[in-house]
């Protein structure tokens, strides 16, 4: 392979690495090392970066949560930045003051990190696990379904009306997990339901 060098960028090419090396030999390459020292590091080095939705209103901007911790190896994950993200339709990466302050939410101290319960007679909540909580909504649910569940109206035809209770859907979701949540409702015979994100 022929390299045609013309005699000015010979000189131009060996000049510039003469004054390269004569500019470390008077000691300017501590300097650049101590510059590069004081740099602070991207503090989103070694993070694991999770897409997910704001919490907030009905608009579900997308956010991006990192967090530090591998949970594969057993450690607690701890999240250390939240942030819009910019390939998400809605939001394309801005967020509203409230979602901006969502790490603040997220290690407020007064945060529900699990359901609480009020037995009746009592002043105060109590903490009950997942679990109890889930059974004991289904368990109301249901009772109030077998009492008031309504399979015919006064003219015989068949209705399946269940009108004692209510959903408000959450308006954060995904359409899928939204129509999920509509046959499900639905095919109880529940007739009051609506979305948080047309309230």
């Amino acid at each position: 392979m022929t390299i045609e060098l013309s005699r000015r960028a010979f000189l131009q090419t060996a000049g510039a690495g003469l004054a390269g090396t004569t500019l470390g030999a008077f000691g300017f390459g501590e300097v650049e090392a101590a510059h590069a020292a004081a740099i602070r590091p991207f503090k989103l080095v070694n993070t694991t970066e999770t897409r997910n939705t704001c919490t907030y209103c009905a608009v579900a901007c997308g956010i991006i949560l990192y967090s530090k911790g591998d949970l594969k190896k057993g450690e607690h994950a701890e999240i250390t930045h939240i942030e819009g993200d910019s390939d998400h339709p809605t939001n394309r990466g801005t967020l509203c003051p409230k979602g901006a302050a969502l790490l603040s939410t997220v290690k407020s101290e007064s945060r529900l990190t699990h359901p609480r319960v009020r037995k009746p007679g009592s002043n105060s909540f109590e903490p009950i696990s997942w679990d109890e909580a889930l059974d004991k909504i289904a368990r109301v649910l249901k009772d109030d379904r077998d009492k008031n569940f309504i399979a015919k109206n006064d003219a015989g035809v068949t209705v399946n009306r269940w009108i004692t209770t209510g959903m408000l859907a959450a308006s954060a979701t995904t359409n899928e997990a939204s129509f999920a949540t509509y046959k499900v409702m639905r095919s109880t015979g529940m007739l009051p339901f609506d979305n948080q994100a047309r309230v």
